[in-house]
């Protein structure tokens, strides 16, 4: 994630788009081409939304570029299961919108933004209620854990199942700064959450695809695996 000094996001949206201001109706449209190179960050800094500059190995950069990899994840299994004919795959387009107002978030420090972009970046909590609804309304459907499982199930599973380990690492990423106080807790809980609904719903892909999932042997050999 790079942010202009109008709140674009240079990494994750088009070349017409970045011509907007992030704030304005979607249905407006503009003719200015925007490049998508500024050489601005040749020498190891970005911007972030509200204006600060920052090296790019710092923990807020590596938090938004776990973000950016974790939406990437979801939209490759939200592809899966779309050729599957899965529901999910509804599901999985929220979570992506939703992921990018994590990085509108991220990009934001609370501790050193202007009031305006702090109310425009503020993440709302309910959306931890809804993942927590989903999570309740698939483990209803689903048979009980008898065993771990390893990442199997079909490619929608196992698409899901790959997001879920990059959930769990973007949630590492984003701690330190919740800890700190540049991230607001919604957020640090958002991404939790999500880790747990992504489990959820590889089960629930390998239901859908009657597929079956892989139960851990331990101590597994060639024959017995």
């Amino acid at each position: 994630f790079s942010w202009d000094r109008k709140g674009h996001n240079m990494s994750l949206i088009s070349a017409a788009t970045r011509a907007r201001h992030c704030a304005a109706p979607i249905a407006r449209s503009t003719k200015r081409s925007v490049k998508i190179y500024t050489r601005t960050g040749d020498k190891g800094k970005s911007s972030l939304f509200n204006g600060q500059r920052m090296e790019k190995d710092s923990a807020t950069f590596s938090a938004l570029g776990a973000v950016d990899e974790l939406s990437a994840n979801v939209g490759m299994a939200r592809e899966f299961c779309i050729d599957a004919g899965n529901p999910l795959a509804s599901k999985l387009a929220l979570i992506q919108h939703h992921l990018f107002d994590v990085g509108a978030h991220v990009a934001t420090p609370r501790a050193a933004s202007e009031d305006a972009k702090l109310a425009r970046t503020a993440f709302d909590e309910k959306r931890v209620e809804l993942l927590e609804e989903w999570i309740d309304k698939l483990s209803g459907d689903l048979p009980p854990l008898t065993a771990f499982i390893l990442p199997s199930g079909g490619k929608s599973s196992a698409s899901l199942h790959l997001a879920r380990t990059v959930c769990r690492r973007t949630e590492r990423e984003i701690v330190p700064l919740v800890r700190a106080g540049e991230v607001d807790s919604e957020v640090g809980r958002y991404v939790n959450r999500l880790s747990d609904l992504l489990f959820m719903a590889a089960r629930a892909a390998a239901k859908h695809d009657g597929r079956e999932e892989t139960l851990w042997k331990p101590n597994a050999t060639e024959d017995t695996a």
